[in-house]
């Protein structure tokens, strides 16, 4: 029995043949997602090999769960919490970094403090300043700035509050800009 999804997929069909293990839907389910959905995990632990794993277990961990995707919000972002989440217990368990964030963290940086002339600095100045950050600031910034979850989902994923989840984010935003100020 297939529930009528809350949300419009593109791919419900292939979700769809899923659900009934179609492995060659699963295959397409796969290419479609697989290289966002690494992109996300190798945010959070930092090891590209590890990233890989964790994105092949998700993947895995969806197929055998898919009959309880209910459709209320876009394949790929239940996909994509199931990854964050399994990053962020290897993050515990292996107490890895965040790295290799993109350019949307330069851009709300520079969005924030505009009386600052940050665009000089470069790309790599910004990711090594953000490699200081604590993990906390560090997930927090990343969840918001890169992935789009609102203070309200980062605390149902790390388990804390959103008025936590808001000051982790603004402080790591101040920590940031006080490492580029120093260096710069």
């Amino acid at each position: 029995m297939v529930n009528e999804p809350g949300y419009p997929n593109i791919h419900q069909e292939y979700i769809d043949r899923c659900r009934i293990g179609d492995q060659k839907a699963q295959f397409e389910i796969y290419r479609l997602y697989y290289k966002s959905m690494y992109n996300t995990s190798l945010r959070i632990v930092r090891d590209p090999q590890e990233a890989e794993d964790i994105m092949q277990e998700s993947f895995l961990s969806a197929f055998r769960k898919i009959n309880m995707y209910e459709g209320q919000v876009s394949f790929g972002a239940w996909l994509k919490r199931i990854v964050i989440n399994n990053s962020l217990d290897a993050l515990k368990k292996r107490k890895f970094l965040i790295e290799d964030l993109n350019d949307n963290i330069i851009e709300h940086v520079v969005e924030e403090e505009p009386e600052e002339d940050l665009t000089a600095i470069r790309i790599d100045e910004i990711r090594q300043a953000i490699n200081q950050l604590p993990d906390g600031y560090r997930i927090v910034l990343s969840l918001h700035l890169l992935e789009g979850y609102d203070h309200e989902e980062i605390a149902e994923i790390l388990n804390i509050s959103s008025s936590t989840s808001r000051s982790q984010f603004t402080r790591a935003k101040q920590k940031l800009l006080k490492f580029l100020k120093n260096k710069g």
